[in-house]
């Protein structure tokens, strides 16, 4: 019997030459194994995980097209959902525009739509804002407006339609109900939002994604939780995905490349290298060198992730028609003059919204 080498790991040590010595044949089946659930066998040589080569692109080629907002007759300007004309429902992103609020504007700039009860910010101001998201989705004001305290997880909480009075939201990152007269919703500022309708059943979700989130398959397990509780079919479910920190401004480090990679077989497909673009760099290249070696100076690509893309392929993977799947389109970071961006104002950001629900009028199907 082979002995195995001494360690403070027995168990790990043990996985580890056990994986080490098993026949092709076998891994090949272990690899089959994993695809099944969408997973992938890290490959490890000295101690680093060996993944494909990145695809280069250019910030340009990853940009996503620009929102173009509808103004409502308060003066907030929001995103529809293109072809979601349904008698019954409510849906919708915020922007920045519009609003009260003082907090993240030049003090001779009109007011704004922060959503969110931040520490910056004045509590009337964000009620009144919340108000006025309501009256242009809904033509109503007083339409209450549920949400979750978010905290990166892949928890979803059905709603109902007294869950606005409670005291505190309950913690979570997916939201669904089938009750109608009330929004509900999450909130953003890069993350990726997500609404979910089943045009048969009449019930809706929305869902926050940041990259946690997604790694987390928090998308997938509001649908699996909405199929369980009310049994919606992905044939009859429609998707949105609003407007998030794009591809062409997304950088990661490796520890995110690595999660992706540990949880999904097309993690390679979300990322692509891109170098920097900024036009001193551009114009002037030799001002940037360094005497480092090789592959150790700081200068050179970055790894963006296409967190739209990996919210997207989980629609997908959960059963959704790609046809049925929008993209509403923007980034964040791209268009500071229309959204709020987390990253681009290092964390001095207010708070976007995603809302859907089901009008309080008609009766269900």
């Amino acid at each position: 019997m082979k002995r195995l080498p001494k360690s403070s790991s027995p168990g790990k040590t043990a996985s580890k030459v056990a994986s080490r010595d098993l026949p092709v044949r076998e891994l090949t089946d272990l690899d089959a194994f994993y695809a099944l659930g969408g997973l992938t066998r890290a490959v490890r040589v000295a101690g680093r995980v060996r993944r494909k080569k990145t695809p280069e692109a250019s910030a340009d080629e990853l940009r996503i097209r620009a929102a173009t907002p509808r103004k409502a007759a308060n003066g907030v300007e929001w995103l529809p959902v293109p072809g979601w004309e349904l008698p019954w429902l409510w849906a919708g992103f915020s922007t920045r525009k519009g609003g009260v609020s003082r907090a993240y504007c030049a003090d001779d700039a009109p007011g704004e739509m922060n959503l969110g009860f931040t520490t910056a910010d004045d509590r009337a101001a964000v009620e009144a804002n919340r108000r006025l998201l309501a009256e242009a989705v809904t033509g109503d004001s007083v339409t209450p407006v549920t949400v979750v305290r978010q905290f990166h997880s892949n928890l979803v909480v059905l709603a109902g339609s007294g869950e606005a009075a409670r005291e505190r939201p309950r913690k979570a990152d997916g939201i669904f109900t089938r009750e109608h007269g009330f929004l509900i919703g999450v909130q953003v500022a890069d993350c990726i939002p997500v609404l979910v309708v089943d045009r048969r059943k009449k019930i809706v979700a929305a869902i926050h994604a940041g990259w946690r989130g997604t790694v987390q398959r928090i998308v997938e397990s509001s649908i699996g939780q909405m199929q369980m509780e009310f049994g919606c079919r992905p044939s009859d479910l429609i998707a949105a995905i609003g407007p998030g920190i794009g591809p062409c401004c997304y950088a990661v480090g490796e520890e995110v490349v690595s999660e992706f990679n540990s949880q999904f077989a097309y993690a390679d497909s979300l990322f692509h290298e891109v170098y920097d673009e900024e036009p001193v760099r551009l114009r002037y290249p030799m001002l940037f060198l360094t005497q480092r070696a090789p592959g150790h100076s700081p200068i050179g690509p970055q790894i963006h992730l296409d967190l739209v893309e990996a919210n997207r392929r989980q629609l997908v993977a959960a059963g959704l028609k790609a046809k049925a799947i929008q993209v509403v389109g923007g980034c964040t970071m791209c268009q500071p003059e229309l959204f709020f961006s987390h990253r681009g104002s290092r964390g001095h950001a207010g708070r976007m919204m995603a809302v859907v629900g089901i009008r309080g009028t008609g009766k269900r199907s």
